[in-house]
């Protein structure tokens, strides 16, 4: 259950980030690359210098990598985070205020950002483009670093109900239970039990549709040869049969034979008569006669 929590956290890092935009003058916080200034720009959620991102009380900055604080008693500039003393903020109703101090506030103007103790449009900061409050950013990262720590110092499922709510001061107890849902824990086994178990039948119902397949496949092929065999023999049979005609009145079969003609006899002159009959011309006269 550790390791499921832990990588979400770190791959959730940059997408956190957003702009920090005044109520009143309509520009966002922008840091410096050159010095530790800071200036008021037109927003640009392209712009790494100009997203912001909470790291515990701090608010760190995404192109510099370092964190909005304190300098002296109304000043403003970017220092490296490790200073939690002058890098903390609270942060309430739109209002950003050094941490253990409520009696000044982030205040913008067109000169450029300082702390002072007005609490108009402009102490405000909202989220951007989207105008939301930076202080359920924090809180909802508050909420998400507490289950991420518990993760860690434990196995067993954190329970949301003994949570302790003076964390994320200032939200309504119904945006507080939607976080709580959001970043809940569960114990996956009986979800992970049910999908093996789809999957064990899903296997053996597959199994035995190929089967099924392949013995009507085979069925089939045995039946197309046993009909392609019949006609093999039918075709052979009809040929031999349409041969015997053939044969019987073959032109070089040997044709009857015409009744002999009674044997001829030197100088006689045979005659055939219509009724098949033959004689000769002459009558034979005997070797007396002659």
């Amino acid at each position: 259950m550790k390791i499921l929590w832990i990588i979400p956290f770190f791959l959730l890092q940059d997408t956190e980030a957003f702009l920090m935009k005044n109520a009143k003058i309509k520009l966002c916080l922008q840091a410096s690359l050159m010095d530790e200034s800071l200036q008021l720009e037109d927003c640009d959620p392209d712009s790494d210098l100009q997203q912001w991102s909470w790291q515990g009380d701090s608010l760190k900055n995404q192109g510099t990598q370092s964190c909005l604080s304190v300098l002296g008693d109304s000043g403003v500039q970017t220092s490296p985070c490790d200073n939690t003393a002058s890098t903390g903020w609270d942060c309430s109703n739109s209002l950003l205020s050094p941490l253990g101090s409520s009696q000044s506030y982030l205040v913008a103007s067109r000169k450029g950002v300082s702390l002072d103790n007005v609490r108009g449009l402009k102490a405000q900061w909202q989220q951007g483009v989207t105008e939301g409050n930076i202080c359920k950013e924090k809180a909802a990262r508050a909420v998400q670093d507490s289950y991420f720590y518990a993760a860690l110092t434990s196995t067993q499922v954190y329970d949301h109900t003994a949570y302790n709510s003076t964390l994320v001061a200032g939200m309504d107890p119904e945006e507080l239970n939607n976080l709580l849902w959001f970043f809940r824990t569960e114990d996956p086994s009986s979800w992970n039990y049910s999908v093996l178990a789809l999957s064990f039948v899903a296997t053996i119902l597959g199994l035995v549709l190929l089967g099924i397949n392949i013995t009507r496949n085979r069925k089939r092929k045995i039946h197309m040869y046993k009909e392609a065999v019949q006609a093999a023999q039918q075709a052979e049979l009809e040929a031999k049969q349409a041969l015997i005609p053939v044969q019987e009145y073959s032109p070089g079969s040997p044709q009857p034979r015409e009744p002999a003609l009674q044997e001829e006899r030197a100088g006689e002159v045979l005659v055939q008569w219509k009724d098949g009959t033959v004689t000769t011309l002459y009558k034979e006269s005997s070797e007396d006669a002659m």
